[in-house]
């Protein structure tokens, strides 16, 4: 059986989701070893997204097969059981056996927050990056228009050796002001490694003053990470949903 699953986690203390080596301080590697555990030999996921160092998933999906007389609810039970008390399986279903949790996505939804203010958010301290100089939200707008529709997003990547393609397609990029937070959800069929957190960082140069809006284009054709601006920090950060056909 194949067998998808829906998974939220607080990334602060983890190496990201891929598992390293023997899986110690990875998403992918605490689940699969409670997986392995609970059937009784090796069991290996499949996540929607490699999210990095630091940064957290409302709604990760990955996928995993085994042959298993167990019901649905038992294995999310013992999931939750014994997972650390930062990642949760919040939903389990049976998939077509050629469902992957990667291959078969269709769009993702990343949000990276910011507080813009002065004041710590202290609940919230883990997952907002505290910004306190002002930024000009219709600034950082009018740039992130430029970002729309299919480029080759290459010089918003951080592997620069990276051979596979690196074309994206961005289907909206929406900036809200809510109270001090500044809240950026970005809507795409896939994004490279560190993408959305470079895109932060140059629309947040952009609403400092530090470049304009009309610059976009010409980094994004520069092809180079050198012309683009900073990587936001992690923990601002949320892979907030996976969408496939029919959702």
């Amino acid at each position: 059986m194949n067998y998808r699953i829906k998974i939220q986690y607080d990334g602060t203390r983890y190496s990201g989701w891929q598992r390293l080596g023997g899986g110690e301080g990875t998403i992918q590697g605490k689940i699969e070893e409670v997986l392995s555990k609970l059937f009784g030999h090796k069991i290996e996921i499949h996540g929607a997204g490699r999210t990095d160092a630091g940064v957290h998933a409302a709604g990760q999906v990955a996928n995993f097969k085994v042959n298993t007389d167990k019901s649905a609810e038992e294995i999310i039970e013992y999931l939750n059981r014994y997972l650390p008390e930062d990642i949760a399986v919040t939903e389990i279903s049976e998939a077509d056996d050629h469902f992957h949790s990667r291959l078969s996505a269709k769009e993702k939804i990343y949000i990276y927050r910011i507080t813009n203010s002065y004041t710590s958010n202290v609940f919230q301290r883990r997952f907002i990056y505290q910004l306190p100089q002002k930024l000009d939200i219709e600034k950082m707008r009018e740039a992130a228009d430029y970002f729309l529709g299919e480029h080759d997003f290459r010089a918003f990547c951080s592997n620069r050796h990276m051979k596979k393609s690196s074309v994206r397609r961005i289907y909206s990029v929406e900036i809200e002001k809510i109270g001090d937070e500044i809240r950026f959800t970005f809507r795409g069929n896939g994004f490279l490694y560190h993408m959305v957190r470079i895109i932060v960082g140059t629309l947040i140069e952009v609403g400092l003053g530090e470049r304009k809006p009309d610059e976009i284009p010409k980094i994004i054709a520069s092809r180079s990470r050198d012309n683009a601006g900073k990587t936001a920090p992690a923990k601002g950060l949320t892979l907030f949903a996976v969408r496939y056909d029919g959702e």
